[in-house]
Formats: structure tokens, sequence, C-alpha cells
């Protein structure tokens, strides 16, 4: 039978009952969480205070899921309890522990995990070396096992489970949160899926072809150029003019220059029209125009990664992402020719997390684009050079995509038999993951789920794009906004969200203010005529969603 906390509190100001008030209250408070560790069915490692940085206390737990899931949960104390229970989402490949200091001190009790790895010691996507349960553990199972165990400690250290069980996250986090939707519909009441990388197989395969196109022919289409001829290639001015061409041609297709295109679908922007005055000479090559290899570059991103029957297979780069493929794509002096999607997601997926069997390790150094890699030995290498999307449309990512997609659109038995309620959000120049294929999804859901009507599905599920957001954030247009109170208030209130405030600042100052209307609608302005040019207008209440 279990041992009611209000008990164990009793028993442990007896033992301390000798000490002052505020020394009994600290160790009644650390004796009840150090008890946590005789919860039985968990294998948990530790549990004692600690605090967030505001100073909030909490009991901390760390616990164990085997064979490798390595779990925390962070408990605010009784009396700072608000009765939910919060899993916090992951980022890139994971392979560490996550906190959320901030929602702690709000009251939440909240869990996460290293997905089944750790990145000190497997590095990247390596933990999926001829290892399929670390890859299972990844795709789904450890962030579900974390939900269980997190409620069981809630359950023992508040004698009672949570009112209401909440997901967030965004990128990884967002694939995570339509895989719960999708695999354990009972686990969460409301889920929060932020820029969800949820077609995971296609998005990685089109991080390598990106990179692919910056890299062959000895660099010919990078848009990074060399000025001075010493062979670095120092400039990256070629992408400020793009984005400046771009904006030119559709930052005011909403009525309104704010250099944010606000319907990147809209924007028919053409590299080999809308860049012709700013082509180069034929034989010249500076920062001032483009080759037309470069040209080739841009179209290319803009369409996106097509196999040699020319099918594209995921959505290309929207118009206005442009900033971004600076830092993601483009090699050059600034990021010593490793871009973050060559170091980060795409570099090696392809080596562990794409076939079903292996084809070898990585190379040493992935900048390396002419690196010829070994083929024998005990480890044998594979270059990312040698991928092709050629691999992705005959199938041969069919296992790992069952394992790590999160696609399919049947949400019934979240959104109608549990009554759970979802809201997605994805930055509309999000340069990683395309927030086309996230509305690809959300609308097959919609079909799927809803037979196609959407004032059904609103009742229950509401996509946000947000115009000039990056991946999960940045960038030039309202990108910040806590994204829990309005899912909170959705489920427990039944107040759903028609719109959400967001904010865009400049050294420390808001600058641009708006809402964000749920799919299909758009935030239109209506404020003072004339004056829609005036940053002083760029406010919420000067705009409607229609």
């Amino acid at each position: 039978m279990k041992t009611a906390l209000p008990l164990l509190l009793a028993v442990a100001l007896l033992l301390v009952s000798g000490q002052s008030g505020a020394q009994t209250t600290g160790s009644s408070a650390a004796l009840a969480c150090q008890m946590l560790l005789d919860t039985p069915n968990l294998t948990l490692t530790s549990a004692r205070l600690r605090s967030t940085a505001d100073g909030s206390p909490y009991c901390y737990v760390r616990g164990v899921i085997s064979p490798a899931i390595h779990y925390h949960v962070q408990l605010p104390l009784p009396e700072n309890w608000n009765g939910r229970f919060l899993q916090w989402g992951d980022g890139g490949k994971d392979g560490d522990l996550d906190f959320a200091d901030h929602r702690v001190a709000e009251g939440y009790a909240v869990a996460n995990s290293n997905t089944g790895h750790d990145n000190g010691s497997e590095p990247g996507s390596s933990f999926g070396l001829n290892n399929r349960q670390a890859e299972i553990d990844f795709g789904y199972r450890a962030v579900h096992l974390t939900v269980m165990a997190g409620k069981t400690l809630v359950d023992a250290y508040y004698d009672q489970g949570p009112q209401h069980s909440y997901f967030e996250g965004c990128s990884t986090g967002g694939r995570q949160g339509l895989m719960e939707a999708q695999r354990y519909p009972n686990d969460f009441d409301g889920i929060v899926a932020g820029a969800p990388v949820n077609f995971y197989q296609a998005m990685n395969t089109a991080g390598v072809w990106h990179l692919q196109q910056m890299f062959k022919n000895h660099m010919a289409g990078n848009l990074a150029v060399d000025t001075d001829g010493d062979g670095s290639r120092d400039s990256t001015r070629l992408v400020d003019l793009l984005n400046e061409a771009v904006l030119n041609k559709c930052d005011a297709i909403d009525g309104i220059r704010d250099g944010v295109i606000d319907n990147p679908f809209s924007c028919n922007f053409e590299p080999a029209t809308d860049l012709a005055d700013l082509a180069c000479p034929t034989g010249v090559s500076t920062d001032s125009c483009f080759t037309p290899q470069q040209i080739q570059t841009v179209a290319d991103f803009y369409r996106g990664p097509a196999d040699s029957n020319g099918t594209v297979i995921y959505p290309g780069k929207l118009p206005g992402s442009e900033p971004d493929w600076v830092r993601l794509f483009v090699p050059g002096a600034h990021n010593n020719n490793l871009p973050s999607m060559l170091s980060g997601p795409a570099g090696d997926h392809v080596n562990y997390l794409f076939f079903e069997q292996d084809p070898g390790v990585a190379i040493p150094r992935l900048n390396e684009f002419d690196y010829q890699p070994r083929k024998t030995g005990m480890n044998p290498e594979y270059h990312w050079k040698e991928f092709s999307v050629d691999e992705f449309t005959a199938g041969n990512a069919r296992l790992m995509s069952s394992i790590m997609d999160a696609t399919d659109p049947d949400l019934s038995s979240f959104l109608k038999q549990r009554g759970g309620k979802l809201i997605v959000y994805h930055g509309l120049t999000d340069a990683l993951s395309v927030a086309e294929a996230t509305v690809d999804y959300f609308s097959d859901m919609v079909e799927t789920t809803f037979d196609g009507s959407v004032s059904a599905a609103g009742a229950s599920a509401r996509l946000f794009l947000v115009p000039g957001m990056g991946h999960c954030g940045g960038g030039a247009g309202p990108n910040s906004w806590d994204k829990l109170p309005a899912l909170v208030d959705w489920v427990e209130n039944d107040t759903a969200p028609d719109s959400i405030i967001a904010t865009h600042s400049s050294n420390g100052q808001v600058d641009n203010q708006r809402p964000l209307c749920p799919f299909p609608q758009r935030a239109r302005y209506t404020g003072p005529v004339g004056a829609e040019n005036d940053p002083a207008n760029w406010v919420a209440e000067n705009f409607s969603c229609r």
C-alpha cells in the first residue's frame, strides 16, 4: 500500500524536531525527495533537492530504463505544484538531459530523457551504428517510457497523478510530439509541436543533397566567394543580394514593407529571370554578381531535392529563408567549410540512420569533399558525397522511416477518442525543416481524420504559420511567444486559440507585434489607412485574422 506524502513529511518532522523551523522544512523536503528512491518498479539512481536558476527548489530524480534510456524528472515541492505534468521535447539527435527550469518555476512537473544514448560518447548519429535498439529508442520508445516513468514518480511524490499532461517541443521535439499523438494517444491531453521534422528521412536526404550542390564541381555553385584570391571563400554577400532581390519582389505582397514576406507561397521568384540584372559576365566570379552555376544552385534550393528522374522528394526552401542558408549550407571561411547542416543533422545521418544496413562509418573530416573513403578493414567508411536521392525513392529508407518518421495522418485516437488538443507551429523562413512539409502533413491530417473539414479539425487541432521566423525562432518577423499557455487554456477551459500574439525585438525593445492566425487564415492589416509602413503601427490591434 502506498504511503501518503503527508505521513512521510510527519515522520521527517519528528526526525528533525530539534532543528529550527526553516531547517525542519528543508530537511523534511529533502527526506521526502530521497524516499522516492524506494519507489517500486522503477530503476532510480538519485533523488535530491535542487534549485532552478531563479532559486525555486524542486525534487530532482534520475533514473534508467533498460537498456540505455537515462531520464530525469524535475518535481516542484508539493506546495508549488500546479497539478500538471509536462514532457519536455528534445533537439537535434539529442543524447543529453535537458532542463526546463522555467516550467518548474511555474509549477510543472517536468520529465526529459537522453532518448537512449549519450552524445558525449556517441556524437551525432553514430549511436545508430549497427544498433537497432538505439534507433528505436530515439525514434519513439524513449519519450513514451519516460512519460510513463515520470507519471509514476508524480504519483509517488504527490500521492496523486497529474490532473493534466502536456508535451512541448520543437524540431526533433516537434517530431516527438506528433509521434506521441500517432503512436501513444493516451499519454497527453495536449501537445505543442513546433517545426516538426516528422518527414525525418526525406528532410535529412534533402540536407545531404543541398550540401552536395554547394560542394560539387570544386564549389562552382557555392554562394560563398573568394574575393582576394587567397583560396578562402571570405564573402557571403551574394546571399544578402539574393535576399534583397526576393524581398524587393515579394515583401509588399501583403501591403506592408517590413522586411518580412507574409505569404512566401505566393512569391513567384524565378532565379534565372529575377537575378538576370545581377548575372556575372562570362568568366567572371565576384561577390557582386551570380555565375550560371550559382544561379542554378539558387534554383535548386527553391525547387528541392530531386532524384535522377526529376522526382522531388522534399519541398524546396521558401523565399525569404535565404539568410539561414549561410549558417546551414554555405561552406566558407565563416565556418571553415563546415556548415551546421554538415556538422549536425545531415553530415553522418546517411551513415547510421538511413539504411537498414549501415554502409560505413563517417569520414574523419566531414568537410573534405575530395576525401577518398577507405573501403577495407573492420570499419569501412562511407562519404556523404556518395549518397544519392535515388536511394530514397528506391525505398532504401523504408525501415528507418517506419521507426523515425511521424507522418501518419490519422489522429483519430488522440483528437477524437482521447479528446486531445494539438497546436502545431512553423516558421515560414525555416531553412532546415520546410514549413510546406508541415502544411502538407496538416492538410493530410484534416482530410484523413476530419473528412477534409477545416472547421471540424479546428475544434481540436490548429496550425500556426509564422511569417519571418526561422527554425524554432529567430528571423526578421515576430518570433517570440510563450508556447504553452494557449494549449493549457484550450485543454482546461475549452478556449481555442483564435490567434496568438508574437513579438519581434531589437536591442531588447519590441519593434514588431502581430497575431499569429490559425491556418489557412493570415494576419491582415486593418490599422490606419496609408500608415501601414510606419513601424509604430505594427502592433497586434492593427491586424485581424482573415
